[in-house]
């Protein structure tokens, strides 16, 4: 299928700024799996639809962030400020939302990403609540696919006392990152961040994987979890991550992952996140994934992009457009 071309310039874009966090592991490397506090009137943080015959939801663990320039490593910081604020952003904080992603396929419930808990800052933790919120309880997930193993993928598997947040679910991890991140010390110099946040980063992979280090199955991308779920490969960002394709009948949905933290500076401007571990090899698989979610008109689901995160990708002429998609009541 030929890819459409626009130029940018006739691209109109909505960017939407969330609460703020503090993009920083939990002090002393713990986790804790537990519901936050939230305001009575807060908005519902899940969004359903389907997939062809695959019922899904997002479910919002809520958000994370940081500065910007940590996102857009390269960005001159005139052009960068003047961006954000041409996106009506704050200059001084990018907000990045947690959409982990539930699936029903094959008799099993699926939930792609765990979210990060705690383990990076007070406004993570609120799955556990919007799984309730649609009459769910931890124990209900059947099967838990983690694309990375970064604290704010995985920091939801371990409760406060050390136990399985979802005591049922059997864990599937990229081998390469179990590899990198948990069989060995890894080497977190490439992050730009400070030293000690590094060493919290590295602890806070460990402290959640624990209570499934005896029961994980690693999976090399290319791997097909379940009926209608396939991993892709697309290392880079960290040794091992996969991007997924949810896919029933003619229907398809790309789970992106952390191949772009916000759409308006790594979709809609191409600067490269400063925590990609090999940025060569990231952005050879972000130009790879995002090229086949335009030329095939996919839609898409970007873990961090604003609730839910569903969208399109449209090539334009010197990068991508994102679209966000149409609210299904």
């Amino acid at each position: 299928m030929k890819t459409l071309t626009l130029n940018r310039r006739a691209v109109m874009l909505t960017a939407v700024a969330g609460a703020s966090s503090v993009l920083v592991p939990g002090g002393g490397g713990r986790a804790y799996a537990q519901t936050a506090p939230r305001p009575a009137n807060g908005n519902a943080g899940h969004y359903r639809f389907q997939v062809g015959e695959i019922a899904a939801t997002v479910l919002s663990d809520g958000v994370i962030g940081g500065p910007p320039s940590i996102y857009a490593s390269d960005a001159p910081e005139a052009t960068l400020r003047e961006v954000l604020r041409r996106a009506f952003l704050p200059t001084d904080h990018l907000t990045l939302n947690l959409n982990t992603l539930l699936i029903e396929t094959g008799g099993r419930r699926i939930l792609i990403e765990a979210g990060a808990g705690a383990m990076m800052g007070p406004n993570g933790g609120r799955i556990f609540d919007n799984l309730a919120a649609i009459g769910l309880t931890p124990a209900d997930i059947d099967t838990i696919v983690i694309s990375h193993t970064h604290p704010d993928h995985v920091g939801n598997l371990r409760t406060a006392d050390g136990g399985k947040a979802f005591p049922r679910a059997t864990v599937f991890l990229p081998k390469a990152d179990w590899d990198f991140f948990v069989r060995n010390d890894p080497d977190l110099s490439y992050m730009p961040v400070p030293e000690d946040f590094r060493r919290r980063f590295g602890a806070a992979i460990k402290t959640s994987l624990e209570p499934v280090t005896q029961d994980v199955e690693l999976y090399e991308a290319g791997a097909e979890i379940a009926p209608g779920l396939t991993t892709l490969a697309a290392s880079g960002h960290t040794p091992g991550m996969a991007t997924f394709l949810v896919h029933s009948g003619d229907d398809q949905l790309l789970l992106t992952a952390d191949l772009a933290y916000h759409p308006v500076v790594n979709v809609d401007n191409s600067w490269l996140p400063g925590p990609d571990r090999d940025k060569e090899t990231a952005l050879a698989s972000r130009r790879r994934i995002f090229d086949r979610a335009a030329a095939d008109r996919i839609p898409v689901l970007g873990f961090h992009f604003p609730f839910p995160g569903l969208g399109r990708m449209l090539k334009t002429d010197d990068a991508y457009a994102w679209v966000p998609a149409n609210w299904q009541f």
